[in-house]
């Protein structure tokens, strides 16, 4: 039998959304919830459906469909049918002039239809408010992601150089590597809350494919199987003694993902110049987890790591070339990418439970990216580790 998101847990985060809402927008009145995501997050089951919030009355799911799987699947207090979105505004009350909505998540077309129900003239955003909530795990949240943290562990450090064999491409890699993660427990879907993002497996790549541009804000490069496809990996790079082997991807369980990279070397050394950046990349990595305590600022971390950092070696750090990401980590749960940011401008303190995936990576001529990521906790003391601590560059020969 699947398990359920337990009630209290749900009753909690409600309890915190409403907390938030009243410290940051005093006043309001009402919320309205549509995106798969945070209806998970607030309602344990994802369906075509929208979730209403009331200030001072009780919140409904109102389900167009599976309403029947969303009885099965949640613990919420109120469920109720609905064929459209009638059913819901015509089941309640005192919907006030301006809603708070996921501006990110919301269309102008769906903004309309619901304006066309709901006697609303007016929107704003409850974006951040929603994600400042989810940044925060609880033991249940963390409970789950430790769980994908070990099937991420066992899979990238154990099970990958197995799979690796000489001749095979990017793309049977990939698919093989997919295959041993959901074999392993890992729910076979990864999810991005960026805009138009399409992940297969992870990024990936032998040698200096894993340096080849993308769309994808990451310091990483995957050259995919074709321009209307890339992703997985190619078909045509196969494997070869000397490859710097790259693969960046997540693991998730009950809806709680982890973030990882690792890095092989294949059939014989790569250069030493790329074995001692890769090294850099890992000490970077160990000081930013030291620094992944309750009140230290992200930007504050991001300074201190960037500013100590040599010209030479910043050449063609968090990416390559003119392709960098202005970024060292970032929130990880039930979307790969959430807050907080290891970046400039991300000022509110850390808080213990706050999951993040620390990534410094460097390109390197000839040879591919090389560097490290992990997921960790925040804690009183220090960032933990729940993705392993492998520094990478495992040989395999």
């Amino acid at each position: 039998m699947q398990a359920r998101v337990p009630p209290d847990e749900l009753e909690r985060r409600m309890r915190r959304f409403i907390d938030r809402m009243d410290n940051d927008n005093p006043g309001w009145k009402y919320a309205v919830l549509l995106g798969g995501i945070n209806l998970y997050y607030f309602t344990g089951t994802m369906q075509d459906a929208v979730l209403l919030v009331p200030r001072d009355g009780e919140a409904v799911l109102w389900v167009r469909r599976s309403y029947e799987r969303a009885l099965a699947e949640s613990s919420f207090p109120r469920i109720e049918p609905m064929q459209s979105y009638r059913d819901a505004a015509s089941g309640s009350r005192n919907i006030p002039d301006t809603v708070y909505i996921e501006s990110e998540f919301v269309t102008l077309g769906l903004l309309q239809r619901l304006q066309k129900h709901f006697p609303f003239s007016r929107s704003k955003p409850l974006d951040m408010q929603v994600g400042r909530v989810r940044a925060v795990k609880s033991s249940y949240e963390l409970s789950c992601m430790e769980r994908a943290g070990k099937i991420h562990e066992r899979v990238l450090e154990e099970c990958v150089p197995g799979i690796l064999t000489q001749g095979m491409s990017e793309a049977e890699f990939g698919t093989m590597v997919y295959s041993v993660m959901v074999r392993e427990g890992h729910q076979g879907i990864v999810r991005f809350g960026g805009w138009g993002i399409e992940i297969e497996v992870g990024q990936l790549g032998f040698g200096e494919n894993s340096l080849y541009p993308t769309s994808f804000d990451g310091p990483g490069g995957c050259r995919g199987v074709c321009p209307a496809a890339p992703v997985l990996g190619s078909r045509e790079r196969n494997l070869h003694d000397g490859d710097l082997v790259f693969i960046d991807n997540a693991c998730g369980v009950e809806g709680y993902q982890t973030d990882k990279t690792m890095t092989y070397i294949f059939g014989r050394p790569i250069p030493e110049n790329a074995i001692a950046i890769h090294q850099q990349c890992v000490e970077l990595q160990n000081e930013l987890a030291a620094l992944l305590r309750p009140g230290n600022t992200p930007s504050m971390i991001y300074s201190q790591i960037m500013d100590g950092l040599s010209p030479e070696f910043s050449e063609n750090f968090m990416g390559y070339g003119s392709r960098r990401a202005q970024f060292l980590g970032h929130g990880v749960g039930l979307l790969v990418d959430e807050i907080p940011v290891i970046a400039r401008g991300y000022d509110d303190p850390l808080e213990e439970g706050m999951t993040i995936a620390l990534e410094p990576k460097k390109g390197v001529r000839g040879v591919g990216m090389v560097g490290i990521e992990n997921t960790f906790v925040v804690t009183p003391a220090c960032g933990r580790s729940i993705t392993g601590n492998s520094n990478g560059l495992i040989p395999v020969w």
